[in-house]
């Protein structure tokens, strides 16, 4: 995986891989709208939707980058999955990855008290509370190992609080809370409301280019 996309959803919309949602259930909806910057210029968006369906809740998203070079698309990236979640615990997983050509798939859901995922190649069994890289939840930080929906990894993870930083939001500056998450083949730096919203994300791509999220729209 080269590190342009290494951070992109381990991940990290609107899914037609959605799971069906009973007509008994009395859904709430949360949304957020991500661009996505290469060294300031966009090149995509990242897309997030939150469904409350009472007992569960389904975070669905979707991806799509395009860096051009001289007119050339040299890299195209696209990415949807579908969660479903239960007391903080992940409990289904379905997600699709292509990235320039190369496609990837990561299923998964709870059995008993395991985590069984599919990854196209191995079946694994987990514990039986995995969290993704939910950037949705802060909660996330607090766990040691966090699951890769693009590549089916149980990845160790390191996260480390930097304090208050104010950050750009929208054209206007906001106090947020920076954190830096490190594992074996990435590093990122996310920064939170002081309501805990997920505000912004930044990582070095290969070659030392900066990739960052910036949040456009939320509907809260």
């Amino acid at each position: 995986m080269n590190r342009l996309h290494a951070f992109c959803l381990p991940l990290l919309a609107v899914s037609v891989l959605a799971f069906p949602v009973t007509a008994a259930s009395a859904a709430t909806s949360q949304s957020w709208d991500f661009s996505v910057l290469l060294d300031g210029d966009k090149i995509g968006y990242h897309r997030f939707e939150l469904t409350d369906l009472g007992d569960e809740r389904r975070v669905t998203s979707q991806a799509k980058f395009d860096v051009r070079f001289l007119f050339i698309n040299a890299f195209r990236y696209r990415h949807e999955n579908t969660e479903v979640w239960s007391d903080g615990c992940l409990r289904k997983i379905e997600a699709r990855t292509q990235a320039n050509g190369k496609k990837l798939a990561v299923s998964g859901t709870q059995v008993q008290d395991e985590f069984i995922v599919d990854d196209g190649s191995e079946t694994n069994a987990l514990s039986d509370c995995v969290m993704t890289f939910a950037y949705w939840d802060p909660e996330f930080l607090q766990q040691t190992r966090l699951l890769n929906s693009q590549s089916g990894e149980y990845i160790d993870v390191e996260v480390e609080s930097l304090g208050s930083q104010p950050i750009t939001v929208r054209g206007q500056e906001v106090a947020a809370s920076a954190y830096r998450l490190t594992a074996e083949k990435m590093q990122l730096k996310l920064w939170y409301s002081t309501d805990n919203e997920w505000l912004a994300l930044e990582s070095v791509a290969k070659g030392g280019r900066i990739i960052r999220y910036e949040l456009t729209y939320a509907d809260r």
